[in-house]
């Protein structure tokens, strides 16, 4: 699903990883090779490289955090997953602060400087394998935008519980295509069929993918994480992995052309 993050659509925290990446494990490998060979020059340019990846790093979880919060689904495998990638990815910035302090004097890393920094790097792999399959597996900051969906729409409402909500205008679906609705901090979708509007949880009921994110083709929506389909009007299950049905709630339009979400959650 769309990042939140993003500019122009291009989600801003994968263009900023390369950075830290880059930076921190070319400060390990400056480091260890100019102890080796006793290099002044090389252990120098692993110090600045530290400090470099370290404020790369506190740049790149601004965004991060932002998707954290807003775009990776709640409830799902995908948020344990970004949850491991976060602290895995403080845990390198503390390592690599705690490395970049334990230098001698003219920033010579000593054994205690290296072990930190190997350690750093190599959570760092973890934490960028992570990444990557949230990315490739739960298609975070992905807006596929199958043909017809239209743009990728989002909006955040406040409402009373049990008090009927306008949610949008007839004109703002075209039957087969989605919204993401937030109402009072549930995920809702909004969807429109051939013949009428649906709402549902942005849930999967496997695995807690994002049903927004998804595909809705003929009514029923499926979830690209592992493919389960729900039928958009009454939540059943039409095909698994998936065993429970997903909630409906009651949409009605009135004469003026306004969607209403009748009973919203509290």
């Amino acid at each position: 699903m769309r990042s939140r993050a993003q500019f122009k659509a291009h989600p801003i925290h994968p263009a900023l990883i390369p950075f830290p990446f880059a930076f921190l494990t070319g400060a390990f490998v400056c480091d260890a090779i100019g102890a080796v060979l006793d290099a002044p020059s090389l252990w120098t340019t692993g110090a600045y490289l530290s400090v470099a990846g370290i404020a790369a790093g506190l740049l790149a979880a601004v965004p991060g955090l932002i998707d954290y919060v807003y775009t990776v689904p709640p409830n799902s495998s995908g948020k344990t997953r970004a949850t491991k990638h976060a602290v895995a990815n403080v845990v390198v910035l503390v390592l690599f602060a705690l490395a970049w302090f334990s230098r001698r004097p003219g920033f010579e890393p000593g054994v205690l400087t290296l072990a930190l920094e190997l350690a750093g790097a190599a959570l760092l792999m973890y934490s960028g394998y992570l990444g990557g399959t949230l990315v490739t597996r739960n298609m975070i900051s992905v807006d596929h935008r199958y043909a017809a969906a239209g743009k990728w729409q989002e909006a955040d409402f406040t409402a009373k519980a049990g008090e009927p909500l306008v949610v949008g205008h007839v004109e703002d679906l075209k039957p087969g295509q989605m919204k993401l609705l937030r109402i009072n901090g549930r995920r809702i979708v909004l969807a429109r069929t051939a013949d009428r509007y649906s709402a549902f949880d942005d849930r999967c009921t496997h695995r807690g993918g994002s049903l927004a994110g998804g595909v809705m083709i003929d009514g029923t929506v499926q979830c690209l994480w592992h493919g389960s389909q729900f039928d958009g009007t009454t939540g059943r299950v039409t095909c698994g992995p998936a065993k429970a049905a997903i909630r409906v709630y009651e949409v009605t339009e009135s004469k003026n052309g306004q969607v209403i979400l009748a009973s919203p959650p509290g």
